[in-house]
């Protein structure tokens, strides 16, 4: 039949276009599957015509033919009613110029934009999309995701890699000084009296300074046993040469031993002068530390000094180093097999995972977060989204489109003609029946 013949060759020159494509292999099954229902349709609507002919022919034989050929006439009206309506959607039928035909084809730009406004305000909106994401828990799911040391493992060697390719382009000399900057300016940043003051006023409580004493007492004891032979040869350089080595000798032995008397003293007693004495020199240092403006300036002076060093330098450079060959041992690990220890990193996702996992609140929060990160994203880019899908209808070929869209529906609406075969011959027979009778 020419209908069904000019169909067929519509589909086998729809190739693999990129429109609408799915894969060369599932085109290429639907376009079997589409002309085999053709053929089915088509194949009802020449049976319907041979029914009719053969019935019209033979009915004044024979009257009872008349409802069969009823029938076929109706089934042939509805057949073909309904072929002209799906073949107008992809193109002209039997080519010939009908008003409005070829919808898909015609309306292929406002399709595309219908099609954009579509997903843009039925799947892109903010309750469709914070329902959904919600319902995901998408917080517990990362979470435990990243609880898995493995897991862990793959984000550390992927960061570590990206860190690592970015900072080999960096010039080592101008982070080095951007730390160095970095470091100098955090610590001009920070009073260093103040803060002294309050470190050791926090000593200080509960007379834990006194322990500190007691270790420097205990320290100073072993230092002056383990140093009586050096003692004794400063005591014989410095003394006159006429003066007995005896003499030397009894002044030695007064001295390290009124040294050692008096630190014995000095840790026995905790009620000791000198204690006191520690107390009242700490104490004062402490107030000044805290309030005095010429102990400020001095220990400023001393910050300067050791910020301007070319130590700081070096320790600057040399963090840098140790940072960089960190990442470059890291990014050099298998992510997927057991590389060894985990790292600092490794570490911490996993931690952070396991804490937030163990505590329901904290899902909760970090569930609205992402709900709130992607509302945001979807509020932002939604007409984009939308405008993408317009601009690529729009860049599509009229007949490909349709041949396209073809072999996705067609094949369902082949049922669209059986149907109206079918239900076109009933009614066909039933009108019959009913003038036969009234």
């Amino acid at each position: 039949m020419a209908i069904e013949s000019r169909d067929e060759r519509l589909v086998a020159r729809s190739g693999p276009l990129t429109p609408i494509s799915s894969s060369t292999v599932d085109e290429e099954e639907r376009a079997r599957r589409l002309a085999s229902m053709k053929r089915t349709a088509s194949g009802m609507l020449v049976g319907c015509a041979a029914v009719f002919l053969v019935a019209r022919l033979l009915e004044a034989r024979w009257p009872w033919l008349g409802y069969i050929r009823a029938t076929a006439e109706a089934a042939m009206v509805g057949g073909l009613a309904d072929w002209f309506a799906v073949t107008a959607l992809f193109r002209k039928p039997l080519g010939l110029p009908i008003p409005h035909t070829a919808i898909i084809p015609a309306r292929k730009d406002r399709i595309g934009k219908s099609l954009g406004r579509f997903v843009q305000n039925n799947f892109l909106s903010r309750e469709v999309i914070t329902t959904r994401v919600e319902g995901m828990r998408p917080g517990h799911r990362l979470m435990q995701w990243l609880s898995d040391a493995a897991q862990a493992r793959l984000i550390a060697q992927h960061v570590a890699a990206g860190v690592s390719g970015a900072v080999r382009v960096l010039s080592d000399d101008e982070v080095s000084r951007m730390i160095e900057r970095g470091i100098r300016s955090r610590a001009r940043s920070i009073q260093v009296a103040p803060m002294v003051g309050n470190l050791l006023a926090l000593l200080t409580e509960d007379r834990r300074h006194q322990e500190l004493l007691d270790e420097v007492l205990r320290l100073a004891a072993r230092a002056v046993t383990e140093n009586e032979t050096i003692i004794r040869n400063r005591i014989r350089e410095e003394s006159p040469w006429w003066l007995p080595e005896a003499v030397d000798d009894r002044i030695h032995d007064k001295i390290v031993g009124a040294v050692e008397r008096t630190l014995i003293q000095v840790a026995r007693d905790p009620a000791h002068p000198l204690r006191a004495r520690f107390d009242n020199g700490l104490t004062e240092f402490i107030e000044k530390l805290r309030t005095s403006p010429d102990t400020a300036a001095r220990a400023e002076k001393i910050k300067e000094d050791v910020l301007e060093h070319p130590a700081l330098r070096e320790f600057a450079a040399s963090l840098w180093t140790d940072a960089k060959a960190a990442l470059a041992r890291r990014a050099e690990r298998d992510g997927t097999e057991d590389a060894g220890e985990p790292d600092a990193v490794e570490r911490g996702l996993v931690t952070m995972a396991n804490a937030a996992l163990a505590d329901p609140a904290l899902l909760d929060r970090i569930d609205r977060w992402i709900v709130d990160i992607l509302v945001y994203a979807v509020d932002q880019y939604r007409h984009e989204v939308g405008e993408l899908i317009e601009h690529t209808v729009g860049q599509w070929d009229p007949d490909a489109t349709s041949q396209k869209i073809e072999l996705q529906i067609g094949r369902d609406l082949q049922f669209i003609r059986i149907n109206g075969t079918l239900v076109g011959g009933l009614v066909g027979l039933v009108l019959y029946t009913v003038t036969r009778f009234f």
